[in-house]
């Protein structure tokens, strides 16, 4: 990394991600019908909203609604420059999949973003 990038600790990243899948969990359970209504799919449906949600949010914006409140941003590894298309797909599909988001190298990245070149940095 040559731009000088500040570490994101594991709390924010935590904290970040937790919001983005409550603000998810929301959405859905207020579209269908409640908190006391039952639904058997609603996990698949907060499960695909996240996906979503974090794909757009990362590509367009280098942020999602929990990176934007604890003051992080996503960014190419290499340059610091925003995340293309692919970069966003990449590094969502690998998210969503828990192990990769919770497996760290040597320089505090989660396997998603080292397979997607990305990196956390305080915003």
């Amino acid at each position: 990394m040559n731009f000088g990038v500040v570490r994101v600790s594991l709390g924010r990243r935590f904290a970040a991600l937790m919001v983005d899948w409550l603000a998810c969990y929301f959405i859905v359970t207020a579209v269908s019908g409640g908190i006391g209504v039952t639904s058997p799919n609603r996990s698949l449906y907060v499960l695909g909203l996240f996906f979503i949600q974090i794909f757009i949010l990362s590509w367009l914006q280098g942020a999602t609604l929990g990176h934007r409140i604890f003051g992080i941003r996503i960014v190419r590894y290499l340059d610091g420059g925003p995340i293309s298309a692919k970069q966003a797909f990449i590094r969502c599909s690998l998210l969503i999949t828990v192990i990769f988001a919770i497996t760290f190298d040597e320089d505090g990245r989660g396997l998603h973003e080292r397979l997607s070149q990305t990196v956390l940095t305080r915003a």
